[in-house]
């Protein structure tokens, strides 16, 4: 969703009658951040600091610098909890500021829109043919071809901004540049968008490799033909909670055995169970790793997300599953494509 954090925003040295028109303006999102020159947040207004300025014999032609509240609420980029982004939410700071390293405003986020503010960069991959799903595939790379009113990857890239996401990597090689037409730098979106550009095949995960600096700790990697309405909230705090290197969203896919199932030693019957249930966990090609996890892909390489899974095992990282029970499918076939067509029109998400 593109939100139009400016709107938030008063320079330093303007009229108290300038910020009532903007606050009016506002709405249910009444509160304006008060910013230098050079844009560094210097306070915050509301309509009750107006009332109060007044009430203490300021007057409409005062600026509004002498109205502010000092030191308002803030999250610094690169610099946050997951932690922190819950309290603001569940003590009713809705519109919070982001500030960078210089205390510049870069952007502000509104609980009323967002779920979350997650402190992730986010790959998705993007650069494969499609084979399977050709003729549709000659002429528009996979994460374009619409499902409902919009391509496959814009349904990833929003689910993701829902829950606050705003740094993001495209890996794409299979007509590349038409994804590059589409997103642009993603300012539309109100997100930042950079490519990463395969000269040659690099697997699932290998384009990871080329990214020489990411601004967060922690890095959310997806395929970008899955459908799904994962809570990616959850994700990240279950990975926190349990404190992993790495954590794959599964699928938990159940097989019904229809006969009794024995447990025999050299021909004899230790126990048997009747008609038993299975539950197997599918990759479902969303991943989540610390950053420090990055410098074990090899340097422009063919490399898989299940070479990288089961080299952490090997090495003895923690590396835990997340059973995703939303709805997830991944576009790879036609008929697959076809069942996607018909439901987004009742996934809820």
């Amino acid at each position: 969703m593109q939100y139009e954090y400016t709107k938030h925003l008063i320079t330093t040295g303007s009229s108290i009658k300038k910020a009532l028109s903007k606050l009016n303006e506002l709405a249910a999102d009444s509160i304006l951040f008060v910013v230098s020159e050079s844009g560094q947040l210097l306070g915050s207004l509301t309509d009750g600091d107006v009332r109060r300025g007044l009430l203490s014999d300021l007057n409409m032609e005062d600026i509004v610098d002498r109205f502010i509240q000092l030191n308002p609420k803030f999250l610094q980029k690169g610099n946050y909890t997951i932690q922190d982004v819950i309290s603001f939410r569940e003590n009713n700071y809705r519109i919070i500021p982001v500030l960078d390293k210089d205390g510049i405003v870069i952007n502000i986020i509104n609980f009323r829109f967002l779920r979350s503010y997650l402190p992730v960069d986010t790959v998705i991959m993007a650069g494969g043919r499609g084979e399977r799903l050709r003729p549709l595939t000659d002429h528009i790379p996979k994460p374009l071809l619409k499902v409902g009113v919009k391509p496959i990857i814009e349904h990833n890239l929003d689910r993701l901004a829902l829950f606050g996401v705003d740094d993001f990597w495209i890996s794409i090689k299979y007509l590349g540049e038409k994804i590059v037409d589409f997103f642009g730098d993603g300012k539309t979106k109100n997100v930042q968008i950079n490519y990463i550009q395969e000269d040659q095949a690099l697997g699932t995960i290998g384009a990871i490799s080329k990214v020489e600096s990411f601004t967060h700790d922690y890095i959310l990697v997806t395929n970008s033909d899955v459908l799904t309405n994962i809570d990616y909230e959850r994700f990240f705090l279950e990975f926190i909670e349990s404190d992993a290197d790495f954590s794959v969203a599964t699928i938990p896919y159940n097989v019904n055995i229809p006969y009794a199932i024995l447990e025999t030693n050299n021909n004899v019957i230790k126990n048997f169970t009747e008609k038993p249930t299975y539950t197997y966990f599918a990759n479902a090609g969303i991943y989540l790793m610390r950053r420090e996890i990055c410098q074990l892909i090899p340097k422009n390489s063919f490399f898989n997300a299940t070479d990288l899974l089961s080299k952490l095992i090997a090495e003895n990282y923690k590396v835990t599953s997340f059973p995703l029970r939303g709805y997830w499918l991944d576009i790879g076939k036609h008929d697959d494509f076809n069942k996607a067509q018909e439901d987004i029109n009742y996934i809820k998400f």
